[in-house]
């Protein structure tokens, strides 16, 4: 639990990460949310109001432990990240949009994600008087979260050009430090990882998937367009496992409550490649049935 893989290489991680998404992020992207409100007003409510809501219905259902339990509520209160913007993109979805969402979404977790999983520590009760997120850890949580991804806005706005470059070298290098760093982390606590895994597998897999319909359908029940649908799905439904992993461990202090995330980021991968070739192909027939409208 104190090792340098989840004290410092996790942090270190998440910084990286956060610092690329902030090199791609303009003040542009949040006002690009005026051309489609409906689309961003719909995926916010999804992702703060309706995911929550199904979540602690799925835990309850499943009746897990309570420091398991609010992991799951801390990984569905987490935001989407850049795996999502790359599932968009694969399936031809409004990577705008989902790059305005995310900027918006990595805001509003500053609030949404200690609120919500105080509120799951509430109601689950896991009986360790130390876990719980506090004024301090909050605001640790708003310097994990926002502090990289500000430098990174204000590198590409002082140099554009050098942002433009190093972009693709933060992004190799965010994804091999990730890896390192969550493979040590896997392999330190194997036993742990191994115990809950089964236990884990399928609430996590069904709150992926009800996240991902949720993310597609509802917007297109509202109205929406197709490709703003398709962005708002991979938004919603690929949450920022690896933020939720860094506050448990590093934050809370807790490997048990960032089981459910460590799962999830795994199964996640195939299960949103699935959903994208589904809905990729319901467009494609629905494309050659209808005619091309204007």
């Amino acid at each position: 639990m104190g090792s340098a893989l989840t004290t410092v290489g996790l942090p270190v991680a998440l910084g990286i990460i956060m610092f690329g998404l902030g090199l791609g992020l303009t003040l542009a992207d949040f006002a690009r949310v005026a051309k489609h409100p409906r689309a961003v007003i719909v995926a916010l409510a999804c992702q703060l109001l309706v995911l929550p809501a199904i979540c602690l219905g799925l835990v309850a259902l499943f009746q897990l432990p309570p420091l398991l339990a609010v992991g799951m509520m801390m990984l569905a209160a987490s935001p989407g990240g850049t795996v999502a913007n790359l599932y968009s993109h694969l399936f031809r979805g409004d990577v705008a949009l989902n790059i305005s969402l995310t900027a918006i979404n990595s805001v509003i977790a500053v609030v949404s994600l200690p609120l919500i999983t105080n509120l799951a520590i509430a109601i689950f009760d896991p009986f360790d008087d130390q876990l719980g997120l506090q004024l301090s850890k909050t605001v640790e949580v708003f310097l994990v979260v926002l502090g990289p991804a500000a430098l990174g806005m204000l590198v590409r706005r002082l140099a554009p050009g050098f942002a433009d470059r190093m972009d693709k070298p933060v992004r190799v290098g965010s994804f091999v430090v990730l890896v390192v760093v969550i493979a040590g982390a896997v392999i330190s606590n194997w036993d742990i990882l191994v115990a809950n895994v089964a236990s884990l597998a399928l609430i996590t897999a069904l709150f992926c998937v009800a996240s991902l319909a949720i993310g597609y359908f509802v917007p297109r029940w509202l109205g929406v367009g197709r490709r703003q649908a398709v962005a708002s799905s991979f938004e919603i439904g690929i949450h920022n496992a690896v933020l939720a992993i860094v506050i448990a461990q590093t934050v809370l202090g807790s490997i048990e409550v960032s089981l459910p995330a460590g799962v999830y980021g795994v199964l996640m991968l195939f299960i949103a490649g699935g959903f994208g070739w589904l809905i990729r192909d319901r467009r494609a027939a629905s494309d050659a049935a209808e005619p091309v409208a204007a």
